[in-house]
């Protein structure tokens, strides 16, 4: 009896095996009862006991006249082989904040004893593709940490973010998020780090308040909605004409400042001006300079992220921190606990502080 139940068993964790190595996918057709008889080398009745046991699992179903196969929903009921690898995928890696976040997520995976794979997209849509698709071809990671591409546009990509995760592969998204997508994420606030700047700069005495935003990132729009919120709360007329929408080639390009011209014209007759990040501050500021504005005298300045651009700029510009390093090191953790199928919050939204430099002037 004994001999009997374990060869039965044999045969259901070959098939198990074979589903967790994805030799086996759902809809495949599993090997004929002669096939598996010949294999194991048990009888017919041995076979037909394990396949009973995998149907009632709920792995597989029997369809009349054509066979056994691997049900539709049977994979996600299997628990992936660990790899002990996880990838984190980010819009840009050595400059700006990128480098700290990486780290921090580093730090923090090395210690629970995983590595991490990284991929860098360059804020392009094909490239996150491509990455996604590598991703879910070759299955070596046991859970993705990903900053969005282009989050303030439609996205092509969303039905590979759903294929990895119906694949059990947990995904959680920094600095912003797809709506579409039911994924957990860990940001700074940024609707509350466009207000906070903004009102800093009504609070120094400053009413024609002007604003650059990137267009193609989502949190290009929360700081926008944040910038206008803290406006009509102090009765500011809001002027279309003073508010810059860039993107990435604007940015990464250098375009700001070889096409400075039509950024000053749009803003000419403001006191200050809100910045998207840090690096379009310090590209505003040295644009500014170049072009015997003084900065803060006829322009201040205020970005988001106190970054080491910030800190280290011409003229020193105020920001609005972005505490980075809490953010990494959330984001590994809630990876870490969704990988062991806990529960985590949908959303974490850091909270902001602002950090006064030179680069604001107060009216009296």
């Amino acid at each position: 009896m004994k001999e009997t139940s374990a060869k039965y068993e044999g045969i259901v964790r070959w098939i198990r095996e074979q589903i967790e190595a994805e030799e086996l996918q759902p809809g495949e057709r599993i090997e004929s009862e002669y096939q598996l008889c010949d294999r194991f080398g048990v009888s017919r009745q041995t076979v037909r006991h394990a396949i009973a046991v995998l149907e009632k699992e709920g792995m597989i179903e029997k369809r009349r006249g054509s066979g056994t196969y691997i049900k539709e929903s049977g994979i996600i009921g299997v628990r992936r082989k660990k790899t002990m690898q996880i990838a984190v995928m980010t819009t840009f890696v050595q400059e700006y904040i990128f480098s700290g976040i990486i780290q921090e997520i580093e730090n923090k995976m090395s210690r629970a004893g995983y590595g991490i794979q990284i991929s860098i997209t360059n804020n392009s849509v094909d490239k996150e593709r491509f990455i996604l698709k590598s991703i879910l071809d070759k299955k070596r990671v046991d859970g993705i940490i990903a900053e969005p591409t282009k989050s303030g546009l439609p996205n092509p990509n969303l039905d590979l973010y759903r294929q990895i995760m119906e694949q059990g592969i947990p995904v959680i998204f920094i600095n912003s998020y797809y709506p579409e997508l039911k994924a957990p994420h860990v940001s700074l606030d940024d609707k509350i780090a466009g207000k906070m700047a903004t009102k800093y700069l009504i609070q120094c005495g400053h009413r024609e308040i002007a604003a650059i935003f990137k267009a193609d990132d989502g949190q290009g729009h929360r700081r926008y909605a944040g910038y206008i919120e803290a406006l009509m709360e102090a009765d500011i007329r809001i002027e279309d004409k003073r508010i810059v929408w860039i993107d990435t080639e604007d940015v990464r390009n250098r375009n700001m400042r070889e096409e400075s011209s039509w950024i000053l014209r749009r803003i000419q007759g403001c006191t200050a001006c809100v910045c998207y990040n840090d690096e379009v501050a310090s590209n505003l500021a040295a644009t500014c300079l170049e072009q015997k504005i003084k900065v803060p005298d006829k322009m201040s300045i205020i970005g988001i992220d106190d970054s080491d651009l910030a800190n280290y700029c011409e003229v020193p510009l105020a920001s609005v921190k972005n505490p980075i390093r809490e953010l990494a090191k959330k984001a590994a953790e809630e990876i870490l606990d969704l990988m062991q199928e806990k529960e985590v919050p949908d959303s974490v939204e850091l909270k902001p502080e602002i950090i006064n430099r030179s680069s604001v002037k107060i009216i009296k």
